[in-house]
């Protein structure tokens, strides 16, 4: 068992079919606020969005995500050891290249190599301890825990490291290097070579004084080429022997008449010798250490970093969830059922942003609770009620809930039971600038017909105030056949609508169409005038709703004839 095929989201060799929410569903259900606030990190919110916006049906795959979610939620120190691992699998995102570095690689480049692969070998180890010392129970974290374990026992970890440090250790030994510079007749530097390799800082003057001195005695003039007594500032450590250190370095050397000054980089044809010699030199130190780390170039297990987007999602999903349920608030694990059941039953649901929102503020959150369900009976609603009475925002809360569970977070709720979906629908307002060619109904009816196209019977529908026009009757209309559609179809929908009249059709719809998607009215409730947002299924209440509304603040007939009388 090795990464190459393993995941936290799907079990291993598991081939997943996925469906991707499109625009106006990750719009609607306010994917990006929810990404915002589980972190402030652009690329963590991306790699989030991603993973939450394609979603998968198969009851196993969101099983497993469950359980791997739960083993996060319920072990703080797994996410706190793993948080603190972040920052070094950013640094191996590129690791695969330490295996793609040719013989041209030069000195710079292999140190950053060794870098990475010290930190991989930490960041195994690391996990490795601490997934050792958890009772983890879920498929995914006992599979990486047996693959990293495997890792760290097969690809002699104590001995890569010894090698690592060691090599470190002989890369660091060098400390300068001595230069030789012949000259031209008019004393120009014509062609500059490396002398030898050095373990020890040049801070002799020594060099520069015999130099300049040559103008004032001439038998200062170093006769051949005898770099002995230049050497001799450098002392010979035989440890770095094979490397060079302290001994003469011949076929080494560039000629500066080559080098094109350059205008733009600043470039000298000093400098640029200089980089080319020292940059050539040091391939023998380069292809001495890759000698060294050939038997661990093939270590398994590098893909180990695709796993950081997954384990971003997990443990800021986790964050969230403690945060929310120090709140006060149920959180539950989701129940799967069988898909072909297309059912759900939610106990205490609620809108997760309004969790949020008390998180963000710190305020004690002042949340109405419902329970909702899709079965035999009803799974398509015709919601009603008044204006800012939560139709909207329960409408939204069903579709998150679906959301969270496939994707194996708690839900906002106490219990969740329910057959998965194969996609999510929504049809919410649109902006007023998407409606100049069409008009809003031609829009709204062009987006539905889309739905039709791809939506299955497995797919869930939420549709919020759709064909709501001026001309009531014209939205009636439609509205009607998009109704029997669903029922014909067999999806789960929430269709919340002031057209109280499409509520009162129930029976006409459910006769005029054959379908086992059963629609059924449902409403949410005003009492003493004051908006419960409490849902109940029940015909629609238009003329109660605006009975309590008027009575409570004053506008029935006889309070205002009354007033009126008063002010006689």
């Amino acid at each position: 068992m090795d990464f190459k095929n393993f995941s936290l989201f799907h079990p291993i060799d598991k081939e997943v079919k996925y469906n991707t929410l499109n625009r106006e569903a990750i719009n609607d259900l306010s994917i990006d606020f929810l990404c915002e606030n589980l972190t402030k990190d652009s690329y963590e919110r991306n790699s989030i969005k991603q993973l939450l916006i394609n979603i998968t049906d198969d009851e196993d795959v969101i099983k497993y995500r469950c359980d791997v979610f739960e083993d996060f939620l319920k072990f703080p120190k797994l996410r706190e050891d793993l948080t603190a691992l972040l920052l070094k699998l950013k640094d191996l995102r590129e690791i695969e290249r330490f295996q793609k570095d040719g013989d041209s690689s030069s000195m710079w480049q292999l140190i950053n190599r060794l870098r990475e692969l010290d930190g991989y070998v930490d960041c195994i180890t690391s996990i490795k301890d601490t997934l050792e010392s958890l009772d983890i129970k879920s498929e995914g974290l006992l599979n990486l825990k047996s693959i990293v374990t495997d890792i760290y026992n097969n690809s002699g970890f104590p001995h890569l490291k010894e090698d690592i440090n060691e090599t470190f250790e002989k890369a660091r030994q060098l400390k300068s290097i001595t230069l030789g510079v012949n000259l031209d007749n008019m004393l120009k530097p014509k062609t500059v070579g490396v002398i030898s390799l050095n373990d020890e800082y040049f801070t002799d003057s020594g060099l520069l004084k015999k130099f300049i001195s040559f103008a004032k005695n001439e038998s200062e003039l170093h006769h051949g080429t005898d770099v002995s007594t230049f050497t001799s500032f450098h002392h010979h450590n035989p440890s770095t022997a094979s490397f060079g250190f302290g001994k003469t370095v011949t076929g080494a050397q560039q000629d500066l008449n080559q080098i094109q000054d350059s205008s733009l980089t600043g470039a000298d044809p000093m400098s640029d010798a200089l980089k080319k010699v020292v940059t050539n030199i040091l391939k023998r130190m380069v292809n001495n250490i890759k000698s060294i780390l050939n038997k661990y170039v093939g270590v398994s297990g590098y893909s180990f970093v695709e796993l950081m987007p997954e384990i971003i999602f997990y443990i800021r999903f986790s964050e969230l969830c403690e945060k929310i349920i120090g709140k006060g608030l149920p959180l539950s694990k989701a129940q799967i059922k069988n898909k072909d059941e297309r059912m759900c039953d939610i106990k205490d649901v609620y809108n997760i942003k309004l969790a949020i929102k008390a998180v963000v503020d710190d305020t004690k959150p002042d949340i109405v609770t419902n329970d909702f369900e899709f079965d035999n009976s009803k799974r398509i609603y015709i919601l009603t009620g008044p204006n800012r009475g939560g139709k909207t925002t329960i409408t939204q809360a069903v579709g998150l809930c679906f959301l969270l569970a496939q994707n194996g977070i708690y839900v906002p709720c106490s219990e969740m039971v329910f057959s998965p979906c194969d996609n999510i629908f929504t049809h919410f307002p649109a902006d007023e600038n998407d409606t100049v060619d069409l008009g809003r109904l031609g829009e709204e009816s062009k987006r539905l017909s889309e739905i039709f196209s791809i939506a299955t019977r497995y797919s869930l529908l939420l549709l919020n105030e759709s064909l709501a026009t001026t001309n009531v009757a014209e939205g009636l209309y439609i509205a009607k056949d998009v109704v029997k559609s669903m029922r014909y179809l067999g999806v789960r929908c929430v269709f919340n609508t002031h057209m109280h009249e499409l509520a009162r059709s129930i029976d006409t719809i459910n006769t005029a169409v054959d379908g086992d998607s059963v629609v059924e009215s449902m409403v949410t409730g005003v009492e003493n005038g004051k908006r419960s947002f409490k849902i109940f299924i029940a015909p629609p209440q238009g003329l109660s709703y605006a009975k309590d509304i008027a009575i409570k603040y004053g506008v029935t007939f006889d309070r205002i004839k009354e007033e009126i009388d008063k002010r006689a």
